[in-house]
């Protein structure tokens, strides 16, 4: 009798210890939650059950279930009751490539980050994932299946992705075992998907000024776009996965729709989807990077008089004119990674999500 009670006593122990567990587990909080990435990161960490924090610095929508906290990523006072008493932060946080501000990308990406590190070990955090780039491996020529142990860019494209080299290089240096703080750096590729401030709006923009009408190259360089949901997927199976295998601390990982398409292809689709014709006039990749090279020295010389920002640079014709796809084998083996949405579903739904800027025939 007395052994049958105290195996009761020992199960309910037990359980309710699980049961304490589960929420401690379960708690997080979302750095840049008001984005673009991180609202999709909310959506669906609450679906799996999470309670979600947000950090940012405005409050980018409502919900009863999230506790919103704003300030500013550099301040730890700011910062630290966002992150007290969760287990794993997802840091998203950063400016727009677009917006050519030099000493924000520094500010936020590494000042930020090194911030973000130090205050989740005050805070005990136990799991940092941060949303990296593909793109920290990418000089401007082509890159065909890559993995992630190519080495960072020794000329990086432009300067946003030369302060994401020096951001994911001090979260995964931060990762230490033996004081219980792991960390992983996701790398998506071209993410894409409704809400996307970004890529469709720009692109539709670009159409109206008539400015679709050509394509670099032959058309045939194939380039990872990446629906956002299977992004946010990564992101959650990396910190559902990290406790349990060393594979992932400190470690990079490529996350893709590992379904490579023609970069003209893509943008075809999402063009024609909205009622606008795809580019039909080819020019050839090299005219155009000397073009753009041309235009870059141009804007350089006459920079002391005239403030000039170019659209046609040697970057933009890089990312439009190479190849450049990558490997998610990595991230397959080491966290059961599959992507959620098909590309064909993914092209539909973003399409159908931005139906208020179609092209009235």
């Amino acid at each position: 009798m007395e052994q049958v009670v105290g195996e009761a006593v020992r199960e309910q122990v037990t359980r309710t210890h699980v049961i304490e567990d589960i929420p401690k587990v379960k708690n997080c909080t979302v750095i840049g939650g008001s984005g673009f990435l991180g609202q999709h990161m909310v959506e669906q960490l609450l679906a799996r059950g999470y309670t979600v924090n947000v950090f940012d610095i405005r409050q980018g929508f409502d919900n009863p279930r999230v506790q919103f906290f704003l300030g500013d990523l550099c301040n730890q006072e700011d910062l630290y009751p966002a992150l007290k008493g969760v287990s794993t932060v997802f840091h998203c946080a950063s400016p727009p490539p677009s917006s050519n501000n030099k000493e924000l990308f520094y500010r936020v990406n590494f000042i930020g980050t090194k911030n973000v590190i130090e205050t989740c070990k005050k805070a005990g955090v136990q799991k940092l994932i941060l949303t990296s780039s593909a793109s920290v491996i990418f000089e401007g020529s082509d890159i065909k299946n890559g993995t992630e142990d190519l080495p960072y860019a020794m000329k990086p494209i432009d300067y946003y992705t030369e302060t994401k080299i020096l951001q994911e290089r001090a979260v995964l240096d931060a990762n230490d075992p033996e004081r219980n703080f792991l960390t992983t750096a996701i790398r998506p590729h071209g993410i894409f998907g409704p809400g996307d401030p970004q890529l469709v709006p720009i692109l539709i923009e670009a159409a109206k000024k008539g400015k679709m009408k050509f394509m670099i190259g032959n058309g045939k360089n194939l380039v990872d776009f990446t629906f956002v949901e299977n992004v946010v997927h990564g992101h959650i199976l990396a910190a559902e996965h990290l406790s349990q295998d060393a594979a992932l601390g400190g470690k990079a990982f490529h996350i893709t729709n590992d379904e490579p398409i023609p970069f003209w292809t893509f943008l075809s689709r999402i063009l024609t989807g909205l009622n606008y014709e795809a580019p039909k006039y080819h020019i050839p990749y090299w005219v155009a990077y000397y073009l753009a090279l041309l235009v870059s020295l141009l804007v350089m010389v006459v920079s002391p008089i005239i403030q000039l920002q170019p659209t046609f640079t040697p970057m933009r014709v890089a990312l439009a004119g190479t190849f450049h796809y990558y490997s998610c084998e990595k991230a397959k083996k080491v966290m059961g990674y599959q992507p959620l949405v098909t590309m064909d579903d993914a092209v539909e739904r973003t399409v159908q999500s931005f139906h208020h800027l179609r092209k009235v025939k």
